[in-house]
């Protein structure tokens, strides 16, 4: 390790020591005491109440069943229904006096010289133009921002097909000599794609880790602008204790009817549900793992991620490591912040709800998986296990609330088709336990319950009135309007989700095998697809609400709420995967955010370079690289030598091979090993443009001709 590093290490290591990172902490206990008060003394009240509403009083095993969920799946929403009040009041009084913005003034942050900084994107089989173009744009800005001499990017894939990481290198290529970052951008493909993201991550530390002091992660969907990455540095460099700082990013570039409402919902309710969990992390935040910055050398000694050693699911390499990596980072000493204050961070939203679903099969098992690291991870802070204990609820309140309804089934079954039990098990003495029925009670705890889900949404409406922020969603009226569309969606829904996630979760506790690929940006939901998919859901909502009508009219009057949505969920997919509805909707300005009123310069270049396509070449990826001199130098530097993995007589017999048959008569893995070997590319080059022009080949440099 060199001098200079050694220095900036201790200097870094110092601070993260001191007593001033204590300020906060006596802060946030009394934030968190008052919530977990809160949160505690309205379930209590809650389940006073639900007891009374049950017939026996919890006095039978399926009433005390029912109790025990109800009081997890209640709390589980009252901690929801607090944070936003928080935030609420907070914002009302003009943000977090303790968060990391309010530290420092905008004059000292603008005087803080900048410590190097790597903008890295992971990317796995994305739309190739559309995922570099953002990062292009992210370049332009920070340009923009006059700081570019302070960062460097990295595009770091784990594609598999050649004809995909064949297009990102020819990409990045064109697009560094278009932006002259040449030297400042580059490009790195794993030939072993191992542990997922997180090990791509690794493998760029490994490296390049010591090129930089700082590192900005970014999805192949993310974007932030050139100014809020400055001010993420320069309040890295003025709070050197802090470890990891977690921008909360907005949903755009929504255009189906689902991906509009989702982005509408987190511009509209985000700002006070983050500024409230902000507020009670304080220091001790959750890493989201993108959109974020880090501290290099303290991620690189602290965050490394060991498989873990137990059983099944809870063996192996971490799934989500994101979690974990702030969790290791604050059990070394360093501080985690989300700051909602830092504007203009962005991804974007799964077009379906298909898609949603297919992302959180994947995100429920890594979730699952972080209850090995909760209970048994060493020396890691109660808030940190807390942010476990949040995302596992995530997917776990979903099986929860259908035991409870399963429950609920049971119970209205004994009370309709069994005689009254005047001495329920449990009961002892000689009066008899007479059963009871108060649906006045019932109601009233079914309306508080939809209280606590349903207020935060109204308040978002009175904070964006407050700050003057109405118009930016079209007006009042669209907004309350927009807001009313949403709820409508979300309580559609919720069922279908929770059948989705119960299964996610019990497969996870199976550990079933999943299958990890680029998401669809795009795609529409097709009637076969929505009803092939959701058919299992239809099945289970008639067939229930059909045994409630059997039993108690009344009862079949409370299984409609979630009965409905199931019947109608096929339909429901297809509308909501239309963009002909979302643009409707867009025209008439409805659940409309910000960004799409009043774009920034940022979202101008993202747009405007995702618009301008490279002109379709007749070939395909790799016959350009076989074809075109520039792109087979450039396509052969990337390569190196792949003839001490492979033999070279094989890898000589599949070149001539592809010179008499062309790719088409090789195998992916085929293709693979030629594109990574330099010897391999120079040759088919060669002869290529020596092929007869009635050959494979020939044809291939007709239409290039042509084409050109």
């Amino acid at each position: 390790m060199s001098e200079a590093l050694q220095e900036r290490t201790t200097q870094d290591a110092i601070p993260a020591k001191a007593s001033k990172r204590y300020r906060w902490r006596g802060i946030a206990f009394i934030r968190r005491s008052l919530l977990i008060l809160f949160v505690l003394g309205q379930t209590t009240v809650a389940c006073y109440y639900l007891l009374w509403v049950l017939p026996y009083h919890g006095g039978t095993g399926v009433e005390l069943g029912l109790l025990i969920l109800f009081a997890l799946l209640y709390s589980w929403i009252a901690v929801g229904f607090w944070t936003a009040m928080l935030g609420f009041v907070l914002r009302l009084f003009g943000g977090d006096r303790r968060s990391l913005m309010h530290r420092h003034s905008a004059e000292e942050l603008d005087q803080t010289p900048l410590g190097k900084t790597a903008v890295i994107m992971p990317i796995y089989h994305e739309p190739v133009h559309r995922t570099l173009s953002g990062l292009k744009a992210v370049y332009q800005d920070i340009e923009r921002a006059g700081q570019i001499e302070n960062f460097e990017f990295y595009i770091l894939s784990d594609s598999r097909d050649p004809n995909v990481w064949l297009e990102e290198q020819a990409t990045w290529q064109r697009m560094a000599e278009e932006l002259g970052a040449e030297g400042r951008m580059f490009y790195r493909r794993r030939t072993v794609n191992l542990n997922y993201k997180s090990g791509n991550v690794a493998d760029y530390l490994r490296r390049w880790g010591r090129r930089s002091k700082y590192m900005v992660v970014l999805d192949a969907d993310s974007l932030v602008s050139g100014q809020t990455l400055v001010r993420m540095v320069q309040l890295m460099e003025r709070e050197p204790q802090c470890g990891i700082l977690q921008t909360n990013p907005t949903l755009i570039n929504g255009q189906s009817l689902f991906a509009r409402m989702q982005q509408f919902a987190n511009r509209v309710y985000s700002p006070l549900f983050a500024t409230g969990l902000a507020a009670i992390q304080m220091g001790d935040a959750a890493f989201w793992g993108h959109n974020a910055i880090l501290r290099v050398d303290a991620f690189m000694e602290h965050c490394g991620l060991r498989k873990l050693p137990g059983f099944g699911i809870f063996g192996g390499p971490i799934l989500s490591h994101d979690f974990v990596e702030a969790a290791y980072m604050g059990r070394a000493g360093y501080e985690v912040w989300l700051e909602p204050e830092l504007g203009e961070s962005y991804e974007e939203s799964p077009p379906t709800l298909s898609d949603e679903l297919t992302r959180d099969e994947r995100w429920s098992k890594g979730n699952i998986q972080h209850l090995w690291i909760m209970l048994f991870g060493r020396k890691l802070r109660f808030a940190h296990r807390m942010a476990f204990m949040n995302g596992i609820m995530a997917y776990c309140a979903s099986p929860l609330w259908l035991a409870f309804l399963i429950l609920t089934t049971v119970e209205a079954a004994q009370m309709a088709l069994s005689p009254i039990d005047y001495f329920p098990e449990g009961h002892q003495g000689l009066f008899p336990l007479w059963p009871e029925w108060r649906p006045e009670w019932a109601l009233g705890l079914a309306l508080s319950t939809m209280a606590l889900l349903f207020i935060p949404k109204f308040l978002a409406i009175l904070d964006a009135l407050i700050h003057r922020k109405s118009k930016f969603f079209g007006g009042f009226g669209r907004l309350f309007v927009s807001v009313l569309i949403e709820i409508v969606i979300s309580v559609l829904l919720a069922p279908v989700r929770m059948l989705a996630h119960s299964r996610y979760v019990l497969g996870a506790f199976m550990n079933f095998s999943l299958s990890w690929a680029g998401q669809n940006r795009t795609e529409e939901t097709t009637w076969r697809q929505a009803i092939v998919t959701q058919l299992p859901g239809l099945i289970v909502g008639a067939s229930w609400s059909a045994f409630a009508w059997s039993l108690d009219p009344l009862f079949f009057l409370w299984s409609l709420p979630v009965a409905i949505p199931l019947v109608l969920a096929a339909p429901t997919c297809v509308y909501l995967s239309r963009v002909s509805i979302g643009e409707r909707l867009h025209r008439r300005r409805l659940l409309l955010i910000p960004e799409e009123i009043n774009p920034s310069p940022l979202l101008d270049d993202a747009e405007i370079s995702r618009e301008a396509e490279p002109e379709e070449s007749p070939l395909t990826n790799f016959e350009e690289a076989v074809l075109r001199p520039r792109l087979n130098q450039m396509h052969q530097a990337l390569a190196g030598r792949h003839r001490r993995r492979v033999r070279a007589e094989v890898l000589a017999n599949l070149v001539q091979r592809c010179v008499r048959e062309g790719p088409e008569g090789l195998t992916r893995s085929e293709l693979s090993h030629l594109c990574r070997d330099q010897e391999s590319l120079a040759a088919l080059h060669h002869e290529a443009w020596r092929a007869r022009p009635d050959s494979y080949w020939g044809s291939r440099i007709d239409k290039l001709a042509a084409g050109d």
